[in-house]
């Protein structure tokens, strides 16, 4: 099996305090915007895929969503919450839909050292990882990797003076220096598990194969992701009614249109420093 890093959530840990989120907004210094309110307001995936867009103004890298309380289809009362970030997909669909022309790198494992060259857009797989980065040079703002996201775990950072598309990274620069992710190293409840799937060994590999961690999938929509969820049935059930993908967003991705309006938004922006 290839090296896949993956992260499991245990729902039952989680006591919602927004740590992981914090902490991950100080160390990638992702902007704030006084407008939003840590999405207080958003209790379904309708409503997910309503605020968060492409059109900027949303920032964030993690996330974390209440739920309930509310009756499950057993009648029992349900309550908790939904901590979110990049999945790192097995096909991640923002990679498809990267209108940025193809190009050839060589990759180095952080590990063995051994290389391997392949084409790439803006935004890749990393063949020695599996973690979905994004190439910052080569970037053009064009949202459609936001837009296509059918988790929205990407966006916009309309900040900079040339937009750029930004999500986590799970940290890539910390764990290959033998650190863990800026989110499960401040995680009070210890409800965040990392690692390597690809390790027999590791706790990640061992709850994803016992069948007690559950990727956030659903009929319409299976890409793979590498962030799973465990804890109490009720909680599943409620994390899945209310915010399993249904919908394939980036069948919906015009490239060339949105490539064009990501230039010519970048194009106005840049008008008062050329004139």
């Amino acid at each position: 099996m290839k090296a896949q890093w993956a992260m499991v959530i245990d729902l039952d840990r989680c006591v919602g305090c927004h740590a992981c989120a914090v902490a991950c907004r100080a160390e990638w210094r992702v902007p704030v915007n006084s407008q939003y309110d840590g999405y207080s307001f958003i209790d379904d995936y309708d409503k997910w895929l309503e605020v968060v867009s492409a059109e900027g103004g949303d920032y964030r890298r993690n996330w974390v969503l209440r739920l309930g309380p509310e009756r499950t289809s057993k009648g029992e009362i349900a309550f908790t919450f939904y901590p979110g970030l990049c999945n790192h997909c097995d096909h991640p669909v923002c990679v498809d839909v990267c209108p940025v022309e193809v190009e050839k790198r060589t990759f180095k494992c952080y590990k063995t050292g051994k290389t391997v060259t392949m084409e790439i857009r803006a935004t890749y797989k990393e063949p020695f990882t599996g973690a979905v980065l994004i190439d910052k040079e080569r970037c053009i703002g064009c949202g459609n990797c936001v837009e296509a996201c059918p988790y929205r775990a990407r966006y916009l950072n309309d900040t900079l003076e040339e937009p750029k598309a930004d999500k986590c990274t799970f940290c890539y620069e910390r764990v290959i220096r033998g650190e863990l992710p800026a989110c499960v190293k401040t995680c009070i409840a210890d409800a965040r598990i990392f690692g390597d799937l690809s390790d027999p060994n590791s706790e990640v590999s061992k709850l994803v194969r016992s069948g007690k961690a559950r990727r956030l999938e659903s009929s319409k929509v299976k890409i793979g992701p590498n962030v799973y969820f465990m804890g109490k049935e009720k909680n599943l059930e409620l994390l899945f009614k209310h915010f399993a993908p249904r919908k394939r967003t980036w069948e919906e991705v015009e490239i060339g249109a949105r490539s064009r309006r990501g230039l010519l938004k970048l194009a106005l922006r840049n008008l008062p420093r050329l004139g």
